[in-house]
């Protein structure tokens, strides 16, 4: 049989590999020879994933609030997966950064248009019944978007705003960290003691939190951008690109969540507290959270008017005639 000129330099550059590698490439190519080809379903390990929704009740509608969230989760997978990639880049450039920073966008910009199915896509009554089965259970306590806040921003900038004026680079990341703005979500406004949702999540991540942090210190996203050359630094795509990931992240997706809240657990002069026994309307807002992952790409008064107009103008309900 003729072997075709491009089927052996094929060959030998295989040869060279598995020689380089002190592998033997016969042992490979039987490999191949008797190897099954790969299906679509198994590539993707389809019966594995569509096992993965476990409702712990009978209502349909929580069938819907389950998938949803883990394909938020596999999104979420997506953003870090691309900013490990700006973090790591020994040669960063601004059309780098900015290819990477359109690719998280446009991941924040599919969970935040689809969040209509959270607002609109389950009956309200079903919801209000089989979240009780789910205590004390939140997406307070979705890690990986604390890992997307702690690989976008120092720690300092993550401080509750109300104190943050108190912290510098100079505190240690524990002692940020111990002042971080989402723990004052897990505070029972009652007793003032840490609900349980807190409790458990600190318990599960901590140490992992702190790791990161530590790693990422200087080399943040924030950090690769005010390291690169004035020339880099300076152009306009990249900012743009920047400032729309923080109101995309920290405003936007804030928004959609109190639709969700306002819809479901507003109801008249009774407000339903969150699965994590928090009162909502106290920490989700992002006027009151003010955080930003880039606080020097906007002015005095963004940063005053942050995601306020939409939350009085949208969904505050209490201020409406």
């Amino acid at each position: 049989m003729e072997i075709k000129p491009e089927i052996a330099e094929r060959i030998e550059l295989l040869e060279e590999k598995f020689r380089n590698s002190g592998q033997d490439m016969g042992s490979y190519l039987d490999g191949l020879l008797y190897d099954r080809y790969l299906t679509y379903w198994d590539y993707i390990s389809l019966d594995t994933l569509l096992s993965l929704q476990k409702p712990e009740t009978h209502f349909p509608d929580e069938e819907i609030f389950l998938t949803y969230h883990q394909i938020t989760e596999l999104y979420f997978k997506l953003i870090i997966h691309e900013q490990k990639q700006v973090i790591e880049n020994p040669n960063l450039t601004a059309p780098y950064f900015i290819e990477k920073l359109n690719r998280i966008i446009r991941y924040f910009r599919v969970l935040i248009n689809s969040f209509d199915i959270m607002i609109k896509g389950m009956e309200r009554e079903q919801f209000l019944k089989f979240r009780m089965a789910l205590l004390p259970a939140s997406g307070f306590q979705s890690a990986q978007f604390r890992m997307i806040e702690f690989y976008s921003t120092p720690v300092e900038n993550l401080v509750d705003h109300k104190i943050r004026k108190n912290f510098s680079l100079n505190n240690s990341i524990e002692e940020l960290f111990e002042n971080i703005y989402w723990k004052k979500g897990g505070i029972d406004l009652k007793t003032g003691e840490k609900t349980l949702t807190l409790k458990q999540f600190e318990k599960r991540y901590t140490p992992r939190f702190l790791r990161i942090a530590n790693e990422v210190k200087g080399k943040t996203l924030y950090g690769r951008y005010q390291a690169l050359a004035a020339s880099e630094k300076n152009n306009p795509k990249l900012i743009e690109a920047l400032r729309t990931f923080d109101s995309s992240v920290n405003v936007n997706w804030l928004l959609m969540h109190i639709g969700a809240a306002y819809r479901h657990l507003d109801h008249g002069k009774k407000t339903v507290k969150a699965t994590g026994g928090t009162n909502w309307k106290e920490f989700l807002p992002p006027g009151f959270q003010k955080i930003s992952f880039f606080p020097e790409l906007w002015n005095e008064e963004e940063h005053e008017e942050w995601g306020k107009e939409w939350v009085n103008h949208m969904f505050n309900i209490e201020n409406k005639n």
